[in-house]
């Protein structure tokens, strides 16, 4: 009851007509000579919340270059309208909180010394880990974990298209795509823009949920048909006409191809790194503090 009373109280005085902080504004940026904030020995106040006040000088980060006097207004008014707001309900929280006090200073008190260690953590993994990947970095992490890589889902190297039903190229579109001659094959690239959609380059692998997503026709197949060695599949809709080329399928619990976790492998060396990093760094602080008696155990 004690919240709502005050919320209640607060509220008739906040929303007196907004004229009120627009003349507030006119008259802080007149005075500023439109954003020029000249140091006062006493600092101005703009506005009051209880005992706590929001000075003129508050007001000089949140403007930003080259904005015009009527975005500058509804900027002040709406940092203030925020402030206002935001003061109100830390008092009541204050006041309604009381007995939180301890716990809330305790976990301020965490939240600074982890901040600080891990902004130091961060400094220190930008300055001394060791960024480079080579080749032979990635083949010895796969070689050595390649148990860990085995597929949740089918990975496929496909080819395909999709075209209008009435495009007037239609015919030549598919002879092109039929074609295993690398020639016919930079022809029917240079007729990309006459496709909704393609995927031309069956030499990388995707995932085959990828495919029908792209090609949601393709759903009502059987997928074990589907997923075949140098299946060719030809499909229409009322829209569109859609030729698919399986080149080849890894099927799920396989053990994915290095090529297509690569990024991952990179990214897994990395967090190895940081971690033995930071592990050294504890260490090292843990050796020299002992030899300088800098703690105790009692």
């Amino acid at each position: 009851m004690l919240i709502l009373t005050s919320i209640l109280r607060t509220e008739k005085s906040f929303m007196k007509p907004i004229y009120s902080y627009l003349l507030l504004s006119l008259i802080l940026l007149q005075s500023c000579d439109y954003f020029t904030f000249k140091k006062d020995v006493t600092p101005q106040t703009v506005a009051r919340v209880n005992d706590t006040y929001l000075y003129k000088d508050d007001l000089v980060a949140i403007f930003t270059k080259d904005i015009s006097k009527q975005d500058s207004i509804t900027l002040v008014n709406n940092y203030i309208n925020n402030w206002i707001k935001q003061q109100l309900l830390l008092s009541n929280a204050q006041l309604n909180l009381e007995n939180k006090s301890d716990e809330f200073e305790d976990l301020v008190k965490k939240y600074r010394e982890d901040l600080f260690i891990n902004s130091y953590k961060e400094a220190v993994v930008k300055q001394y880990l060791d960024t480079v990947i080579t080749e032979d970095d990635i083949d010895q992490f796969y070689l050595n974990n390649n148990e860990i890589f085995k597929l949740n889902e089918e990975l496929i190297k496909v080819k395909y298209i999709k075209i209008s039903i009435d495009n007037s190229n239609k015919n030549e579109l598919i002879k092109l795509f039929k074609s295993s001659s690398n020639k016919d094959l930079e022809k029917l690239k240079e007729n990309a823009l006459f496709m909704k959609s393609h995927h031309l380059n069956d030499s990388i692998w995707i995932k085959y949920s990828d495919l029908i997503n792209e090609i949601p026709v393709l759903k009502s197949e059987d997928k074990q048909l589907l997923l075949k060695k140098d299946n060719f599949i030809q499909k229409e809709d009322s829209l569109s006409l859609y030729l698919v080329t399986i080149k080849k399928v890894l099927q799920s619990n396989e053990i994915a191809p290095k090529s297509y976790i690569t990024p991952a492998i990179r990214q897994m060396i990395l967090h190895q790194r940081k971690l033995l990093l930071l592990r050294n760094i504890e260490e090292t602080l843990i050796e020299d503090a002992t030899k300088k008696r800098q703690f105790e155990i009692y």
